[in-house]
């Protein structure tokens, strides 16, 4: 378990280059997750006007015999 031809804090280039590429690629996970969480909650936010424009309409095309 113990290697004694190595320091304990001694860590390969290569290594702290996976860390980075993981944590980099970890980033632009959450960054993605986050621009498709802000669209979703945008269009939910839109619902609701969007409803009342449907109902305006669909009242008006009752009330003018369209329908």
């Amino acid at each position: 378990m113990d290697r004694p031809d190595v320091a304990r804090g001694d860590v390969d280039v290569d290594d702290l280059l996976k860390v980075i590429l993981v944590l980099a690629i970890a980033w632009l996970l959450l960054e993605i997750v986050d621009t498709v969480l802000d669209l979703t909650f945008a269009l939910l936010d839109a619902i609701p006007p969007l409803l009342a424009i449907a109902i305006v309409v669909l009242i008006a095309l009752r009330l003018t015999d369209r329908i």
